[in-house]
């Protein structure tokens, strides 16, 4: 894990007490078409900083994005006001929501807690603006950045405000993602094995690449499979692929072949001849793939070498279904996917929407070691990337401030 500040050091050298401490969470949770939250998720995993620093004797504001608003008009839809109502009922307290805080301040006294309106609706919040950063900065004592989802973005208030605040630390949410990333691929338990699927090979490109420098077995699916299946000679029918990444495919197999590791090709797949939920499944051999077929689903023989080699595994990271898992005949391989993981003795962390869907539909939460709740940070993460808002964190850490 990155060396970084975080918010129970301040807390242990008894340093929250009296102070205003501006908290930047991710409340950003689905909602339905009249503006309810379906999931609370987000919520739920954010309140630990609240209640810490509420606890150290803190007088604690909170922020988060919601959506996607224009900057400069906070419209009805974008307002955080169902995540105040939501925030209040899970703290047991009423949590206010204040509107034009950058401008107008934030008036409050140490064991209170306030919501400030959704942040993207802030002039200069998207391009990072010192001037806003600057006044945000101004209004506390103390910066907490709890937001892993939005650490790969620098935003005012995920990265400017960190530069200009007296103090800047990062929260237990998102410590605790940094820990868990770096126990899975800096100082992984062996053998490391890494489920990368998606529909196509170009977005998961660099992911892929960084990953055959690192794991033992690298476990593709979905529509990444059938580039790969199609690199190794095999047919795919009419199967979503992209033959001009095949060199690039044939490469990360050969990287990994010279590693001692491998990229477990299917030995059968589930077919069938349209896209649809209603279309009647094929199992067949790789190899006898019709050309008017469609690969949906991998196969049980596929599925039983993957078992095979979870359940061998010390560390796993999983990112994606290996098939259409939301058609019920084409759920069986992500199914036994999700179970192996989730009987496997590894430690296993997994990220990225369609992947918490998985496990959310197959009942194993509980099972995986952590369950990341920041999709593009999780994604950057894995390519290797910086995260901004992280390295920020660094900074002043470094520099002691």
């Amino acid at each position: 894990m990155p060396q970084i500040l975080c918010l129970t050091d301040l807390i242990a050298a008894g340093k929250l007490t009296g102070k205003r401490v501006f908290i930047r969470a991710d409340l950003n949770v689905p909602r339905d078409a009249a503006g309810q939250i379906t999931d609370d998720t987000r919520i739920r995993a954010s309140i630990p900083a609240m209640t810490a620093a509420l606890a150290a004797g803190a007088a604690v504001m909170v922020t988060s994005h919601l959506g996607r608003p224009i900057e400069g008009q906070l419209k009805p839809e974008d307002s955080l006001a169902a995540v105040a109502e939501r925030l209040g009922e899970l703290l047991g307290r009423p949590v206010p929501l204040i509107r034009d805080w950058v401008e107008e301040g934030v008036e409050l006294v140490p064991g209170q807690l306030v919501l400030l309106e959704n942040c993207r609706a802030n002039l200069g919040e998207k391009k990072n603006s010192d001037t806003l950063a600057q006044k945000m900065a101004a209004l506390c004592d103390i910066y907490i950045n709890d937001a892993f989802g939005t650490a790969h973005r620098a935003e005012a208030s995920t990265h400017g405000i960190a530069k200009y605040a007296p103090i800047a630390a990062a929260g237990p949410l998102l410590a605790g993602e940094l820990s868990a990333l770096a126990r899975a691929l800096e100082q992984p338990k062996r053998p490391l094995v890494a489920i990368v699927a998606g529909s196509k090979v170009s977005t998961k490109l660099t992911i892929l690449k960084s990953l055959a420098h690192k794991v033992d077995q690298l476990i593709v699916g979905g529509g990444i499979a059938n580039t790969f299946l199609l690199a190794a000679g095999l047919p795919i029918g009419k199967s979503l692929a992209e033959a001009d990444l095949l060199s690039e495919a044939k490469a990360i197999m050969e990287l990994m072949q010279q590693r001692g590791a491998s990229v477990p090709i299917p030995l059968d797949v589930v077919t069938a001849k349209t896209f649809s939920a209603s279309a009647p499944p094929e199992i067949k051999p790789a190899h006898a793939v019709a050309e008017d077929d469609l690969i949906l689903d991998l196969g049980p023989a596929s599925m039983s070498q993957l078992t095979a080699l979870l359940a061998k595994a010390g560390t796993i990271v999983w990112n994606g279904p290996v098939g259409v898992f939301e058609f019920a005949a084409f759920g069986d391989g992500t199914k036994a996917l999700a179970q192996a993981i989730a009987t496997s003795a590894a430690f296993s962390i997994a990220g990225g929407g369609d992947t918490l869907a998985a496990i959310a539909k197959y009942g194993i939460s509980d099972q995986i070691g952590y369950i990341s709740t920041g999709g593009g940070a999780f994604l950057e993460f894995l390519e290797g990337k910086a995260l901004p808002a992280v390295e920020v964190l660094m900074t002043r850490s470094v520099s002691g401030t």
